[in-house]
């Protein structure tokens, strides 16, 4: 398994953007901005509590990042 080192940042509400970029430079502007929230590491495919890595890691493939609103994936208004 692959560890993956990702950086979740939050922007205002409960929306939150997960990148491989630790600066957050990639993350769609026009949110409030965002302030760095945790770090965190993945086993690429290694189920963890709360995460659904599946999404992550197809929206970082695709897109660099991934966005949830609320635990809700919302990351097709961005791409």
């Amino acid at each position: 398994m692959t560890l993956l080192q990702l950086h979740i940042f939050r922007a205002e509400g409960r929306v939150f953007g997960i990148t491989q970029d630790a600066s957050g430079a990639n993350l769609p502007a026009g949110l409030g901005g965002w302030s760095p929230f945790k770090s965190l590491e993945l086993n690429g495919g290694t189920p963890q509590a709360g995460v659904n890595v599946d999404d992550y890691l197809d929206d970082i493939r695709k897109c660099g990042f991934h966005i949830t609103d609320a635990h809700v994936r919302i990351i097709d208004r961005y791409v």
